[in-house]
């Protein structure tokens, strides 16, 4: 299995499965286009590698019924109980980093 080094080879990988997922449904990119209700040159730059728009892929997928994508990208965090005994309030951010004094 290759190893995928750049955004750029995984947005085309993306691409490539998107579009075999939409031949596999046996959908034209008209047909996909209306019912994910985006345009058609964003559905040719997403299936082609070339650059899109979350908001786009997310309607593509949805459209698809293919939402299960989504989950594996974004899983649902849980914090272990323990940790919730811990904290008063839940994190907003990162705490800073202590730099070393040796440190520029």
């Amino acid at each position: 299995m290759k190893t995928i080094s750049t955004p750029e080879e995984l947005e085309y990988m993306l691409g490539e499965n998107m579009k075999a997922l939409r031949l596999q449904k046996n959908l034209a990119r008209k047909t996909l286009c209306n019912r994910a209700g985006i345009s058609e040159n964003a559905l040719r730059n997403l299936e082609g590698g070339k650059g899109t728009t979350l908001k786009t892929l997310i309607r593509a997928l949805k459209a698809l019924h293919q939402e299960t994508w989504l989950e594996k990208i974004a899983p649902k965090t849980s914090i272990h109980p323990l940790h919730l005994t811990n904290e008063k309030e839940q994190r907003q951010r990162a705490r800073r980093k202590k730099h070393d004094e040796n440190e520029i």
